[in-house]
């Protein structure tokens, strides 16, 4: 899962980040109104943590933006205590929740969690894909009851695919929602095709069905058909 921090506070940006990644989601920084709205606009992000006093210009425009690229990001709210009107007007835009600093990173993390399922999943902290199973909570796959050893990153990658069933996903969005704006550094997708072999070895070890289809010259879908 992809998160975009949009805070110009380097130490609470930074403790965010890491507290994040340690909880195993992808997480980018933008430190400025213009960075996150460039970022915003060239990558889709599962969800946004957006301060609103920023320093050359207000985060409610990025929640503006967003809203206009009609993009399926969630987006929390930061800001300070006296700023209620900006947490109304957000929240009118279409964000989905706030948080009032100082606030507990545990209560971000839960926040996310929250969004994302709610967004993603129907609030449901298990997905069925029919013999494929997924625990939200404990990152957990099963397929036929016995569970996958997964990769963080095959982990991702299959939530992905289950996420957007019979859909072709191209390989340059695979790759930029496994490794974020790093994937722009990279000269070939082999590290792709390494996650999708496994993934798809792994499940069929205890399926008899080839979910993950190449279509060649495109990407990928995820599909029992």
């Amino acid at each position: 899962m992809k998160i975009l921090i949009v805070e110009d506070e380097p130490m609470l940006a930074e403790s965010i980040v890491q507290y994040l990644k340690k909880e195993g989601y992808q997480c980018e920084w933008a430190n400025n109104l213009a960075y996150a709205k460039e970022k915003s606009w060239d990558y889709e992000y599962d969800c946004m943590v957006v301060d609103i006093n920023l320093p050359d210009g207000s985060g409610l425009d990025v929640i503006e933006q967003i809203k206009d690229m009609k993009s399926k990001s969630g987006i929390i709210i930061v800001s300070a205590r006296n700023a209620m009107d900006d947490k109304i007007i957000g929240l009118n835009l279409g964000a989905d929740d706030y948080l009032t600093k100082p606030f507990d990173l545990a209560e971000l993390n839960a926040r996310i969690k929250a969004i994302i399922r709610r967004k993603n999943f129907d609030a449901q902290n298990t997905t069925t894909f029919n013999e494929i199973e997924i625990y939200h909570y404990k990152k957990l796959v099963k397929v036929n009851d016995k569970t996958l050893k997964l990769t963080k990153k095959e982990y991702d990658l299959i939530l992905y695919f289950i996420s957007n069933p019979n859909r072709v996903i191209p390989k340059g969005s695979i790759a930029e929602h496994l490794w974020g704006d790093e994937m722009d550094m990279a000269d070939s997708f082999d590290f792709v095709y390494s996650h999708l072999k496994n993934l798809r070895k792994k499940i069929k070890q205890y399926s008899c069905i080839n979910y993950i289809h190449t279509v060649y010259g495109i990407g990928y879908k995820f599909s029992d058909q």
